[in-house]
């Protein structure tokens, strides 16, 4: 089965879940079928699938990542001992844990076809990352506080872990405790990373974009909180300051090094 024959068959799969999809074709763009596919993976509630489904989408998304391209951490050079700066597109890093800013249910984002990097990692990642969240919200039974990480498998991403940390939300002047909230989403993904062994954390721009966060301000605190980790724990596991846009390439930059 080739990419175009399994992206049909997924859509099918899904639109024969929902009686109210039934009226949707299939366009015949390779594009239009990429967004479908994503749109109908994005929306899709947490639950049971057929195992079908599971290997094909295995298979699609794998061969979706490798036609992107996939960088892995040990071509990436320091900018300071242990730690990297890199742009690109985190769901092609190969690395031991990424790290998604998440919102407070924990699930993924459900706005279909997103930018967010939070629908882009469920998307890569598959429908058993939405369904591993559900089940870690369904036994802690109430939303994820601001602050804290969550940690699952990887799933159909390069690395092999994903932490989940939810990022203050800026409605109005920046306060000292969204500061405090932010610095702790990155001192908690490195505890939990740590204490499941992982050797290697590629962390985006938490709280900024979609949260509102200031970039610069965030950046600041970012590379402050996983500087003073480091020496104070003396940690050998290596960091990866991933971004996507230009400025954060070079507020990141100017603060490393």
């Amino acid at each position: 089965m080739n990419q175009e024959e399994r992206r049909i068959k997924l859509i099918k799969l899904l639109l024969d879940e929902r009686p109210e999809y039934q009226a949707i074709g299939i366009p015949d763009s390779v594009d239009e079928q990429r967004r479908l596919l994503r749109s109908l993976m994005n929306v899709r509630s947490p639950g049971a699938i057929d195992e079908d489904f599971i290997k094909i989408q295995d298979e699609y998304l794998t061969s979706a990542t490798l036609e992107k391209g996939i960088t892995d951490i040990a071509d990436l050079p320091e900018v300071e001992e242990g730690i990297c700066l890199w742009q690109g597109d985190i769901t092609t890093l190969r690395c031991d844990a990424i790290v998604n800013a998440a919102n407070s249910g924990m699930t993924g984002c459900y706005a279909p076809c997103h930018g967010c990097i939070d629908n882009c990692i469920h998307t890569y990642a598959g429908i058993q990352l939405r369904n591993a969240c559900a089940e870690i919200m369904r036994k802690q039974g109430y939303e994820e506080p601001t602050g804290h990480a969550k940690i699952t498998p990887a799933y159909n991403l390069p690395c092999k872990y994903v932490l989940h940390t939810v990022g203050p939300i800026i409605m109005g002047p920046l306060r000292k405790d969204d500061e405090d909230l932010l610095a702790s989403c990155y001192r908690s993904c490195l505890e939990l990373a740590e204490e499941n062994g992982v050797k290697s954390i590629a962390f985006c721009c938490i709280s900024t974009g979609e949260f509102h966060f200031p970039n610069q301000r965030a950046a600041e605190i970012a590379v402050k909180t996983v500087r003073e980790y480091r020496e104070e724990k003396r940690s050998s596991m290596k960091v990866i300051f991933n971004v996507w846009k230009e400025i954060d390439y070079d507020i990141y930059r100017k603060l490393l090094g």
